[in-house]
């Protein structure tokens, strides 16, 4: 077997770096088995992960978001709970964000070669902001507004 050093693994190999710089374990993962994909026979298998790894990845999320609630860690109370201005502006907040974060599907579909960027400015506000890395999504829904795409 030999390793393949194009541009697309040394970009792998420059995120997994910037990944363990940042202790973003999430960008260091994903990046490690994709060139691991990418340089041996499971190669044959990323067609499947492009079309299905985030659909994927946003139910695997969603199940962790709503797990404490199954898990009796959050109890619901009744509807009043929901009436109160600031469950509402969590809704409309919820609301905007799943916005944005359909218009990023969307921008990241229509032009993959931003989602580069849209990771390593996640790794910067990690690195140097004390950032969490969830906003990919988010950051290129906003994107998509700044520059215009529908």
């Amino acid at each position: 077997m030999s390793l393949q050093l194009n541009a697309i693994a040394l970009l792998l190999v420059a995120l997994i770096l910037l990944g363990l710089f940042s202790h973003n374990t999430s960008v260091t993962i994903s990046a490690a088995v994709l060139l691991i994909m990418q340089q041996t026979f499971l190669t044959k298998y990323i067609p499947f992960v492009d079309k299905y790894g985030l659909k994927i990845g946003i139910i695997i999320l969603t199940i962790g978001v709503l797990s404490p609630l199954v898990s009796g860690k959050i109890q619901i109370d009744g509807i009043s709970q929901f009436l109160n201005w600031k469950m509402i502006l969590a809704v409309v907040t919820g609301v905007i964000v799943a916005w944005l974060g359909g218009r990023g599907v969307s921008l990241m579909n229509m032009q993959p070669t931003l989602v580069t960027g849209l990771v390593v400015g996640t790794i910067i506000g990690v690195s140097f902001f004390g950032g969490i890395p969830v906003g990919p999504l988010i950051a290129a829904g906003i994107l998509s507004l700044v520059i215009q795409h529908s």
